[in-house]
């Protein structure tokens, strides 16, 4: 029985130096605030830090629950790296709150006392053209009711958290007494688990950056997100994998298999973002109303159209022919870099979808702007990434008693099965 619970020493050596990542990071985006003499930049810069990695915590979350669904070999290994992402969460919900309280009136224009650099603020202030339009009442609700707009996110935290503490505590308990009727009640709760999360996703992705320009509406803005917290997750766990690999408890059991696995899931899941962007541009493009178009025509011009280039290249086009190789998949530098390559393909797809909301076809975008964007994303990061590794050495680094994963790697009396299986292929 594999129970290795030290902490482990590479892990150890990433938190010390996330947390120093995360300290310098925070006191830069801070400066950065009191050079421009606007805390709107701050809060513009926050916010797109807060949404990529709130969207790693979620994305480890629903990664979590596909892996309880389908048992496959992949989810294995990664399985604690999953439940330590998930368990962030409890630690985005805080750092939303500083948006909730202070911020909303520097990032969107339908709120009533929105400041007068939020781009749209005065045309819709006094035309409030979009909500007399609308046929859903929710909509009319939402947007100019910032009351009800933090009562929403509240409702998605406790949701999204009930769950992570639902299947973590589970998994912890499978740990602790080896009860495999649990196995159906991981199932049980992520089947409609997933089916809420994408749900909530979609509000929630509604809520936080598509009414940054409420002028403009997508029907798959929400799938867009959901897609690529998938793709980040599984970048983010190849990079962690990688790093425990050659110690206890993963080193007796790993093979390359599992690595080829992620890296398949990898290959998918750049298609099927490909996919969801396209879509939404082809939608856009045929319909060419002046309703529609704006969203697109802020992301061109200057440094945003070189990022539109960039994410056609690099997060599609090159990924997908390399990942489509099955030596770089069976490659184990090969795949850690893909995943740092796609990690920061990751980065930069947030940043094209939230920041030019404030800096339209690049008005007023300057190497200051741009520095503090880089701070809110190392600084919330940094601080992410430490309260990952105390999350991850709070249990083993593999799951424990869990027939499921001892059959999957060869362990205890499914050993000799797993070895004449092998030998018969």
């Amino acid at each position: 029985m594999l129970q290795h619970t030290e902490p482990n020493p590479r892990l150890l050596a990433l938190q010390r130096k996330a947390l120093i990542v995360g300290v310098i990071g925070i006191v830069v985006l801070l400066g950065g605030s009191l050079i421009s003499g606007g805390i709107a930049g701050f809060f513009q810069s926050y916010l797109y830090g807060f949404l990529f990695w709130n969207g790693l915590a979620l994305g480890c979350l629903s990664a979590l629950m596909l892996h309880h669904m389908v048992a496959g070999r992949w989810g294995f290994m990664i399985q604690r790296i999953l439940e330590a992402g998930a368990r962030n969460l409890r630690f985005t919900a805080i750092l939303i709150l500083p948006v909730l309280l202070f911020g909303m009136k520097y990032l969107y224009p339908w709120m009533p006392n929105a400041v007068e650099n939020v781009l749209g603020a005065e045309a819709l202030h006094h035309g409030h053209q979009k909500a007399e339009g609308l046929i859903i009442p929710y909509l009319n609700i939402s947007w100019y009711n910032q009351g009800f707009f933090i009562v929403r996110a509240a409702i998605y935290y406790v949701v999204w958290i009930f769950l992570m503490m639902r299947l973590t505590g589970l998994s912890q308990r499978l740990d602790q007494t080896g009860d495999q009727t649990i196995i159906g009640r991981f199932r049980g709760i992520s089947a409609p688990g997933l089916v809420i999360y994408v749900i909530t996703m979609t509000f929630a992705a509604c809520d936080w950056g598509m009414s940054l320009e409420p002028e403009w509406f997508s029907t798959i803005y929400g799938p867009l997100y959901i897609v690529g917290q998938g793709l980040g997750t599984l970048a983010f766990s190849v990079i962690i994998l990688n790093k425990i690999a050659d110690d206890k408890p993963h080193a007796p059991v790993i093979k390359i298999d599992y690595f080829h696995h992620i890296g398949s899931l990898m290959t998918g899941f750049v298609v099927l973002w490909t996919y969801i962007q396209f879509s939404q541009f082809l939608i856009t493009y045929s319909g060419n109303l002046p309703e529609e178009i704006p969203w697109y025509l802020h992301r061109q011009g200057n440094f945003f159209a070189i990022i539109s280039v960039l994410l056609m290249v690099f997060h599609f086009f090159l990924p997908l022919f390399i990942l489509l190789q099955r030596r770089v998949k069976r490659a184990r530098r090969g795949l850690l870099f893909m995943a740092k390559w796609i990690l920061i393909a990751r980065f930069t797809d947030v940043f094209w979808i939230i920041v030019p909301a404030f800096h339209h076809q690049g008005e007023g975008y300057g190497p200051l702007v741009f520095v503090m964007n880089v701070a809110a994303l190392a600084g919330i990061g940094g601080l992410w990434v430490y309260m990952f590794v105390r999350n991850i050495h709070k249990h083993a680094l593999l799951p424990l008693n869990d027939d499921r994963k001892n059959e999957s790697l060869g362990i205890g009396p499914f050993a000799a099965h797993q070895e004449a299986a092998e030998h018969v292929v």
